[in-house]
């Protein structure tokens, strides 16, 4: 990557801005300004036009800001080039070169080059090694004339019981050093072993736990994702998610279990068991919240008719559906998964035209939190809409 190609891309992104801008009125000109239902039908336009999809995260981090400081993929950049009208994002740079800029026919020169140099030195033969042998020590044994001597009365005899006693004290050392070292591996091998069974003493003496959930008015899995919260004596409360359709699996060693179970679309509920005489599996019943559920069948509504007649009645019956169901003051935010842009605030009328705009992104509509007043208006809307890699998850 040089510099000459992220001032190529700050120009894409400029033609991609204008690109957009023939056809559609967003609520700003300048393309890094834009958020919520303008990046949603900008993706239904790159969609369309050019086949292809940038999740919501690529856009905050390569048009929010400029000059970007990376590329993105190549993909990425041949379908928004596509999308502007080139061939190709190589087709893109060689429509817009910079003075004296040299553009290769083959932009992994440099790689082939380092694979040429890579067989070049592989093939080379290898230098003799040579090795230095270290001399052998020479060893000068002393003379010891005495040993000749005829005189065995000038002999001294008593050398030879001195050695003998020097080997036998030296020995005694040795035997304790011995049975030192035996006893610090022994005494090292129990410390192990009661670590080990202090660390795993609550796996070995734990029993798990199955817990299934049913909605129970239709007799199947919750449509929601689960938050269930494990309430402990003396303890900070332990939270878990769960996806829809799977199982809560708890280990414990416990006698007694504190549950409360709270989703979008259900009447929260708090389990207690018993958990001496429990089975080590159990369905919970969770009664659906008919009200909350009935604002989300029609945000995600499909209202695409027949014909351009019918599909405008059925938008207009769904916005005054949704009129009725929602509170005037409510509050309503859509939620992000960047860094750059965490959450927005809508209000009731710009939520009922993003769920009423015929789109695709609509299918991944996800209510993360739904509240009502005693009167059930709903109050309170916290959605997000997914991106296909967390579908995909």
């Amino acid at each position: 990557m040089t510099d000459l190609d992220l001032l190529h891309f700050e120009q894409l992104k400029k033609e991609v801005q204008g690109q957009y801008l023939k056809e559609y009125t967003p609520s700003q000109d300048d393309i890094s300004k834009w958020k919520g239902i303008d990046i949603i039908y900008f993706q239904e336009d790159l969609r369309k036009k050019a086949k292809g999809n940038i999740s919501e995260k690529s856009f905050y981090t390569y048009f929010k800001t400029s000059p970007v400081t990376k590329l993105p993929r190549i993909d990425m950049l041949n379908l928004l080039s596509i999308y502007t009208g080139y061939d190709s994002w190589y087709e893109f740079k060689k429509q817009h070169l910079f003075a004296g800029e040299l553009l290769l026919e083959n932009e992994n020169l440099e790689e082939e080059e380092i694979n040429e140099l890579e067989k070049t030195v592989s093939s080379a033969p290898e230098l003799p090694k040579t090795e230095i042998q270290p001399k052998k020590p020479e060893i000068n044994t002393p003379q010891n004339t005495d040993l000749q001597k005829s005189n065995t009365d000038n002999q001294n005899v008593t050398k030879n019981n001195t050695t003998t006693n020097e080997i036998e004290i030296s020995s005694v050392p040795l035997k304790k050093n011995f049975f030192k070292k035996n006893a610090w591996a022994l005494v090292t091998s129990v410390l192990i072993t009661i670590t080990g069974l202090l660390g795993f003493k609550d796996v070995l003496f734990s029993k798990t736990y199955k817990y299934c959930f049913i909605d129970k008015d239709r007799g199947v899995s919750v449509i929601n994702t689960l938050e269930i919260m494990v309430v402990k004596e003396n303890e900070s409360p332990l939270m878990y998610k769960i996806k829809p359709g799977e199982c809560f699996y708890y280990s414990t060693k416990d006698k007694n279990l504190k549950m409360r179970i709270s989703a979008p679309f259900y009447e929260p509920l708090e389990v207690n068991r018993n958990l001496e005489n429990a089975p080590e599996e159990e369905k919970i019943e969770l009664k659906p919240d008919d009200y909350k559920m009935a604002v989300y069948y029609f945000s995600i509504k499909d209202i695409k008719g027949g014909n351009p007649d019918e599909q405008v009645a059925l938008i207009k019956q769904k916005r005054n559906q949704l009129e009725n169901l929602i509170s005037n003051n409510a509050v309503i935010y859509q939620v992000y998964d960047n860094d750059t842009y965490g959450i927005e605030s809508l209000n009731k009328q710009k939520y009922i035209t993003l769920v009423t705009t015929p789109t695709t992104s609509l299918k991944n509509l996800n209510v993360i939190e739904m509240k009502k007043d005693n009167k059930g208006k709903i109050v309170s809307i916290k959605f997000k809409i997914a991106t296909t890699d967390e579908k995909n998850k």
